[in-house]
């Protein structure tokens, strides 16, 4: 086993939870360890992921703590607790509002959650932290994902113009083809476009 393999296991049972809690118990900086065991796990054993963070969170704040917010609101996602999940997401929201160096993707996958879950009573606070963030995305696929739901929110609110325009920038950031990073020119494209979300934004931008 490699050096950082005992905070990165991708299975999780009694004899490897012994293991961390040993290596843990030794660890000086404990936050990233909890958090980064916990990403690994937030697919597939979203209640352990849970519980890592919860020991993550009883320790006190920390520099990533809006990180922590955004995995354990994709934790309950995955156990359809979405009414945690969006608490959560607001949680990683407030965090990174009083500490603007530490930010994360909770502004998107907010309201693609909402979206997805057709959470409606939601829809006007999700194109609120939209608007309030649409000068951060960076990527193509951020800026696909922002404007697709920005046009999918302002056709909900009947807003058919705006909406068309947004849908038209978000099929305009799937169609790139180089991230703009002389150094890694493939990172952050959109990979695929045929998910309901991608066909609701591209029936939009007609």
């Amino acid at each position: 086993m490699g050096r950082d393999d005992w905070y990165r296991n991708t299975t999780w049972n009694t004899e490897i939870e012994a293991k961390f809690d040993q290596k843990l118990r030794r660890a000086r900086e404990k936050f990233q360890y909890l958090r980064i065991q916990a990403l690994y796990l937030t697919e597939t054993y979203p209640e352990v992921a849970l519980r890592l963070l919860e020991q993550y969170f009883s320790l006190g704040e920390n520099i990533d703590t809006a990180q922590a917010y955004l995995q354990r609101a994709q934790a309950l996602s995955v156990l359809n607790d979405f009414d945690g999940a969006f608490a959560s997401y607001e949680a990683a929201l407030e965090r990174e509002r009083r500490r603007p160096n530490s930010t994360t993707q909770a502004y998107l996958d907010f309201p693609c959650l909402v979206l997805e879950t057709k959470r409606v009573s939601l829809y006007a606070r999700a194109l609120e932290v939209l608007n309030t963030h649409s000068d951060r995305s960076v990527f193509p696929i951020d800026r696909f994902r922002l404007h697709g739901a920005q046009a999918l929110l302002l056709h909900h609110f009947d807003r058919k113009d705006e909406a068309r325009a947004e849908a038209e920038l978000a099929m305009a950031a799937a169609q790139e083809t180089k991230s703009g990073f002389r150094h890694h020119p493939n990172l952050g494209l959109v990979q695929s476009a045929d998910d309901e979300f991608s066909i609701q934004v591209a029936a939009l931008a007609v």
